[in-house]
């Protein structure tokens, strides 16, 4: 009996000691924890303390978010994840959800670390947080009501769609994209004209007077447009084609009108081609003749004359032919002499032109806008002279340089730089496909490595302005690269009257996003501004392998400095244009709901997508608040049985 007291009592002894070693070890990682934190808070305060100067010139509006974003950008010069492990396995906030009220979630850490070392005791006093819990959601909920007016009833995130060129002449579409929620209308000056703007503005406010609701007008400046230049004409061919079956049995002859070269007429009804042709010959045909020729090729034709009006004749083949200006047409009819038979087609329209490249091909790019040309081969197929097209800002080659990555056609080729001469730059295509792709004139170019010199503003958008900022609530700044292209925007409205558009920043290049923080400080100089995520570019220029990532740091940053961002660039992209939505698109949209507005494209269902994106996000607004998961009641969780207790059975007592 003794024994066995003894042995309990020595377990006893060596649960107390481990109990005690546990708690020492617990209160060990406690103190740790806290000095990692309150180090990082000191370096927050420090760095405030150092950038105050840049706070000088905020708008009083901005001036606590200003700092919040200060502390921000504080925190994140610092690798956050292992002690955000160490908070989470105290039970304590992980800080992921700080961006808002940092400061303020960094103090509240704090204030109960001291409190588990020791229950009565407080952190000392320190700089107090500029915005806490509440007020970091106001600020961001009152600087978005200010850029973009009030939320429609029952969905807290905007929805932004940009104006086809028919909305300045179908006041009817405006009408019902405002009826069905539009809370932003955007027009961008990269199409049409003033004229055509002011009218979609006029349908705009005959909307609201008859609907009784209001609509913010953003209008968006093209910018610089880096873009491929002409290409030399195409060759003047037709081709005619009959339709046929996949066994290639004709099921409908082509069908050709002729028309009088001198006073040419449109085909009364579609037409496989139409050509002109001398109107004395012509008279000369008859229902069912014959018209023989030989085409481009040296193949024989022969067209049937099916009907033969005042304004021209309908002839139909079964055979493909291609025509070239100067084919010699023949037919049989009447008495004449031969050579009144006979006569050559007039001219024709030039095809469209497209270089076609694939990996390995070299490119030549020009510093004039001279119409470019499609590579020469040899009789082997191989590239004697490499295809040539110019670009329409021709100063980009004082800041290019060999090695750097370029992309064309919103990402669809990639090449790499391999020499900048005074006149050209040589690029080697490195993006492989299956066949050649074609490059055609007035598609985009990226130069996402290069160090561009090139101002944001342009003098068509400086021309732009006079008609924004008497019209507009909104102007986006396209292009923007540094905190100087802003100032210059802000500098440029301040001459053009007391009538000041909010500054929206489409962040859409490399260096844009690289300049966020001094771009976001010096926009807050005014009472309002905003960003709008540029997906189309920003994906090109960031790799779209990054984009998801880079969005992501953008939405912090903004949520930071409470500056309400819009979400843009192919959002339902295929229900708008094509009536139906991709699956990866409905997740995108929804993705939305992280910003404070949703830019939709045009095309010809955009209410279609208007109503399917009003839907998302007010089911989404349930579940997701900005980063953090709303845990209402979930119905899934009724529908699992619930099985017996063991032991219980069922059936009659």
């Amino acid at each position: 009996m003794k024994q066995s007291r003894r042995s309990g009592a020595q377990v006893g002894g060596k649960a107390t000691e481990r109990s005690a070693d546990d708690v020492s070890s617990h209160n060990a990682e406690i103190e740790s924890v806290l000095k990692a934190l309150a180090d990082i808070r000191a370096d927050m305060v420090a760095d405030l303390d150092r950038s105050r100067p840049r706070l000088a010139d905020i708008h009083p509006d901005y001036h606590r978010s200003a700092r919040n974003l200060l502390h921000y950008l504080a925190l994140r010069r610092h690798d956050m994840r292992p002690l955000q492990q160490r908070l989470a396995a105290l039970g304590l906030s992980s800080l992921g959800r700080a961006e808002s009220h940092v400061l303020a979630t960094v103090d509240k850490v704090l204030e109960v670390l001291h409190r588990l070392m020791n229950p009565v005791s407080r952190p000392a006093a320190g700089e107090a947080a500029p915005v806490n819990f509440a007020l970091g959601e106001q600020l961001l909920a009152e600087h978005t009501d200010t850029l973009l007016g009030p939320a429609t009833a029952g969905r807290k995130v905007r929805i932004m769609v940009t104006m086809p060129s028919e909305a300045a002449d179908d006041p009817l579409l405006v009408h019902n994209l405002l009826q069905q929620g539009m809370e932003c209308m955007r027009i961008n000056c990269a199409h049409d004209d003033a004229a055509a703007w002011l009218r979609m503005i006029e349908h705009l406010r005959q909307a609201e007077r008859k609907l009784g609701r209001s609509c913010r007008v953003a209008m968006d400046l093209a910018g610089p447009k880096l873009r491929t230049g002409p290409l030399e004409p195409g060759p003047e061919v037709v081709r005619i084609r009959p339709g046929r079956d996949r066994y290639g049995r004709v099921l409908t002859p082509a069908r050709v009108w002729l028309t009088a070269e001198a006073s040419p007429q449109p085909p009364p009804a579609p037409a496989s081609a139409s050509l002109p042709v001398p109107a004395a010959w012509m008279r000369g045909l008859r229902n069912g003749a014959s018209v023989e020729f030989t085409d481009a090729r040296g193949a024989r034709r022969k067209f049937t004359i099916v009907d033969v009006t005042r304004e021209g004749c309908w002839a139909e083949i079964n055979k493909t032919a291609y025509i070239v200006p100067g084919t010699r047409l023949r037919h049989a009819c009447g008495a004449g002499k031969a050579h009144d038979r006979a006569c050559r087609v007039g001219a024709l329209p030039v095809t469209e032109n497209v270089l076609l490249l694939q990996k390995g091909d070299l490119l030549i790019l020009t510093r004039d806008l001279k119409p470019g040309r499609p590579a020469t081969h040899d009789s082997a197929g191989r590239i004697l002279t490499p295809a040539l097209i110019g670009c329409t800002l021709p100063e980009v080659f004082d800041d290019a340089r060999a090695g750097e990555s370029i992309w064309f056609d919103d990402g669809k080729i990639g090449g790499i730089i391999e020499k900048v001469e005074k006149y050209r730059v040589l690029v080697r295509i490195i993006q492989e496909h299956l066949k050649p792709v074609q490059l055609r004139p007035d598609k985009g170019i990226n130069l996402p490595d290069s160090a561009l010199r090139i101002a944001a503003l342009t003098d068509k958008d400086i021309e732009d302005l006079s008609f924004v900022a008497r019209h507009a609530d909104i102007v986006e700044l396209s292009f923007a690269n540094s905190a100087d292209d802003v100032a210059m925007l802000q500098q440029q409205l301040a001459g053009l009257g007391s009538r000041h558009p909010a500054i929206v920043l489409k962040i859409e290049t490399q260096r844009s996003f690289h300049n966020l923080p001094d771009m976001l400080l010096t926009a807050m100089r005014a009472p309002c501004c905003g960003v709008m995520i540029a997906r189309g570019d920003l994906a090109v220029e960031c790799g779209f392998e990054r984009l998801a990532e880079v969005q992501e740091e953008i939405l912090w940053l903004c949520e930071a400095a409470h500056v309400p961002v819009i979400w843009a660039t192919q959002v339902l992209e295929t229900l708008a244009k094509e009536g139906r939505p991709s699956r990866a698109e409905i997740s995108d949209a929804a993705m939305g709901l992280r910003a404070e507005c949703v830019m939709l494209n045009k095309g010809p269902y955009v209410l279609s997508a208007m109503q399917v994106l009003d839907d998302i996000l007010r089911r989404m607004q349930a579940h997701q608040s900005k980063k953090q998961s709303m845990l209402r009641e979930l119905h899934l969780a009724h529908l699992l049985p619930i099985e017996p207790e063991a032991g219980v059975e069922s059936g009659d007592d």
